[in-house]
């Protein structure tokens, strides 16, 4: 070491002087997307929206939704919410955003809340009161066979009416597929009034679907304007993640960020 060199690092200390390294990139993890389905269907409708936020570098689970019950839904998600650490996006499509309106509530690691033509109800509120609040629902009552099991029964949309009301912008043979294996709701959930919602705490994202045939447009736009949530409009059928997972797969990013 030079005398020069001694005196400089001497100036500096006694004026305070730091001599940074480097900064370090710190890389903030992307939270984990939690995509739900909904009744009369399962969770590979989220397929291609699944792959895009994986090629994002987002952490996906797409758990199944047992269909049971608004209250017995929400506590199966809020048990799998327990198992994941870090930020959450809880995403729902249809039926699924009654659970995870629910199962959100009182939940810190979720940071925000994705309906893609989906219920997002208030306290009190059950399907029905959403589904039929405007015209244009095509899932009436008369549209379901109801199929008896030994504690209730359960309800199926009608073969005649799947393609049309429930998968309107799908290829005729993907929808007859999708209604050979539609999952079932329990038919006690239409009368089950939902809880305290978490989109009053949580911010919220809307997919509407301008083409849906089971909740008319016009209740999704009620709804989303009741959480407060940030609206983005599709020309899809209900099923607006499977014809249109580019759209919703974008606005999904945007609510994780």
């Amino acid at each position: 070491m030079t005398r020069r060199t001694l005196l400089a690092g001497t100036a500096a200390a006694a004026t305070g002087a730091v001599i940074a390294e480097p900064a370090l990139a710190h890389h903030r993890p992307e939270p984990t997307v939690v995509l739900v389905h909904g009744a009369f269907a399962d969770a590979s409708g989220w397929n291609e929206v699944a792959a895009e936020l994986t090629r994002a570098g987002f952490p996906v689970i797409a758990p199944p939704n047992p269909l049971r019950g608004v209250a017995a839904d929400a506590a199966y998600l809020a048990s799998i919410l327990a198992t994941l650490t870090g930020p959450l996006v809880l995403v729902a499509h249809s039926y699924g955003g009654m659970v995870i309106s629910n199962a959100a509530t009182g939940n810190a690691n979720v940071k925000a809340l994705v309906y893609v033509a989906a219920f997002a109800p208030d306290e009190g509120d059950t399907v029905p009161d959403l589904q039929y609040r405007y015209p244009g629902s095509r899932i009436t009552p008369e549209a379901l066979d109801f199929r008896p099991h030994p504690t209730g029964a359960d309800a199926y949309i009608k073969k005649e009416l799947f393609p049309y009301a429930f998968a309107g912008d799908l290829p005729r043979a993907k929808a007859s597929l999708m209604w050979a294996g539609q999952r079932p709701l329990n038919a006690s959930t239409f009368e089950e009034r939902s809880g305290v919602p978490a989109w009053r705490t949580i911010p919220s994202w809307y997919l509407a679907a301008r083409n849906d045939q089971v909740i008319p447009v016009a209740a999704q736009r009620f709804m989303a304007k009741r959480a407060g949530s940030r609206v983005t409009e599709v020309a899809a059928s209900h099923v607006a993640m499977i014809s249109q997972p580019a759209a919703t797969a974008d606005l999904i990013k945007r609510a994780a960020r």
